[in-house]
């Protein structure tokens, strides 16, 4: 059985809980599908999923991630309709899982492959209700261990979802009410500015308070600090230092005016 996961702390947990010798194996996905062009995310080498994430990423924060990961994940999801073993997707309430199953839903889309789902979320992606599977403990994640076929109608809706958002392309994806929403950068932004002061204040508050509000995907540390370098470059805020590297050290206020 492959188990698949989006991202690294929710693989651990599912190993913990799978435990050794049960023969299953786990399949990290780790793009945070949520955010950024999805037009070659499956046309390896996927040069523009590639260089979204080279941009995100400070410049002179180290260690850099392999990027080459997403071109490998395209062509592991294309063969995976022609191996042999049963394929179960765990995922929660984050738009990158929904978009994570989705997208092995299109690949799996015709094949007579076994496929599952472990739901580990409330159905909820509001701040104060979503639940990833990261987020669950050991008790909980064993209690919702409770995998059920994914019957080929739910199959099809899925590969449509996710054929939907690729060609949409847009900036941002949130999920809500069970649909994917896309949209540019203008709300995230906004709300970014919003949280900064007039006076000097930690990047790291700011960020903080846009996380605390962003209801259909969670928006992370290091995506927020690329927002704000884009809008120190236009000039909206001021960055005390932009050594890309720790945002934490980085102080920030609006552009006075």
């Amino acid at each position: 059985m492959w188990h698949i996961t989006c991202g690294d702390l929710a693989a651990d947990s599912v190993r913990q809980l799978l435990g050794e010798g049960s023969g299953d194996v786990v399949r990290v996905l780790r793009d945070d599908l949520a955010v950024g062009p999805l037009a070659d995310i499956e046309s390896a080498p996927c040069k523009t999923r590639m260089a979204f994430w080279e941009g995100v990423w400070p410049a002179g924060l180290e260690p850099r991630p392999d990027f080459s990961g997403i071109a490998n994940d395209a062509e592991w999801l294309t063969r995976l309709p022609d191996q042999s073993r049963p394929v179960t997707v765990w995922h929660g309430d984050s738009a990158s899982e929904q978009l994570m199953l989705a997208r092995v839903a299109a690949a799996l889309e015709g094949s007579s492959l076994p496929f599952q789902e472990v739901v580990c979320g409330t159905g909820d992606s509001r701040v104060g209700t979503r639940m990833a599977v990261s987020m669950r403990a050991p008790d909980a994640l064993a209690a919702l261990y409770q995998p059920r076929l994914v019957e080929p109608a739910r199959v099809a809706e899925l590969a449509n979802q996710w054929r939907a958002a690729v060609k949409e392309n847009a900036a941002i994806r949130r999920w809500v009410g069970g649909r994917f929403v896309g949209e540019d950068h203008s709300r995230i932004d906004g709300e970014l500015v919003a949280a900064c002061g007039d006076d000097w204040m930690p990047l790291a508050g700011a960020m903080a308070d846009v996380m605390g509000r962003c209801d259909g995907f969670f928006a992370t540390d290091l995506f927020l600090y690329w927002r704000a370098r884009a809008l120190a470059q236009r000039g909206v805020i001021q960055l005390s230092d932009d050594a890309e590297s720790q945002y934490s050290k980085v102080q920030v206020r609006r552009f006075p005016t």
